[in-house]
């Protein structure tokens, strides 16, 4: 529940919501510039009717062939002799934290007759461009948590995949509707149920909830990494209310 307009929302979807009531522009948290519509309702906790939905071979094969006749790439999906299906989905990265790759940094070799340098590993964390999309070959049968694996590949991130999750985005009746995957399901299945409509469906990967995940998991440079974040986070925080309140005791003053 916010204090300054009394918006109430599910505790899981507070982290979906972005609100500045009473602050000056620019002075909230920047909107990414690509949503023209609100979220309104998150459904996290809810299975999609694309879930629910059960098809035989001859129903596969045939929404495989209505797929590829809609589609305006060569991105298309192929049936294997297994009843298997192969094809591609793209996936944005919205992620407001920064990932670790690792680096390498040379250092000579502290001990005698050692003719070349020894390396020593090291990370460092940069921030993913906005708008950053991945395309990824999959199976029918590849699970959520594979493809995010994948993406942690393709991109070299080391971060413990547990930090991040895979929504479903979908747009009706001018709302955006954002749910959490679950990490058994299959992506591509999904795909083909829904249609190539970015639309209708779309793939979003995002950070996970804090309160979701097992920091028991982690290691210590990973642990004392994510103190850091929290840290930078926490100033720029303080420096936006701040801004915003001296802001505010300065209009007062000059209506004085």
């Amino acid at each position: 529940l916010s204090p300054d307009c009394s918006f109430t929302c599910h505790y899981r979807c507070r982290a979906l919501v972005r609100l500045d009531c009473n602050g000056p522009p620019g002075a909230g948290d920047e909107n990414d510039g690509n949503e023209h519509v609100l979220e309104k309702d998150t459904n996290v906790d809810e299975p999609s009717e694309w879930e629910k939905t059960e098809l035989d071979q001859a129903q596969v094969e045939q929404r495989i062939k209505e797929y590829n006749s809609q589609i305006n790439s060569n991105l298309f999906m192929s049936l294997n002799k297994d009843g298997s299906y192969t094809g591609f989905i793209k996936v944005q990265l919205k992620l407001v934290r920064p990932v670790s790759v690792p680096a390498t940094k040379r250092v000579p070799s502290l001990q005698a007759g050692r003719p070349h340098p020894q390396g020593v590993k090291r990370r460092t964390s940069f921030y993913l461009p906005k708008g950053t999309v991945k395309h990824l070959h999959i199976l029918s049968h590849t699970r959520v948590s594979e493809v995010i694996d994948a993406l942690l590949r393709k991109f070299t991130v080391i971060d413990n995949p547990r930090k991040f999750a895979l929504f479903e985005r979908s747009e009706k009746d001018e709302q955006v509707y954002l749910r959490k995957l679950g990490d058994d399901e299959q992506p591509l299945r999904l795909r083909l149920l829904a249609g190539p409509s970015e639309k209708v469906l779309s793939f979003i990967l995002k950070e996970n909830e804090t309160g979701e995940v097992n920091w028991d998991a982690f290691t210590l440079p990973e642990l004392h990494n994510f103190l850091l974040i929290l840290q930078r986070e926490e100033e720029e925080h303080v420096r936006r209310l701040r801004h915003r309140y001296a802001r505010c005791r300065q209009k007062m003053q000059e209506a004085l």
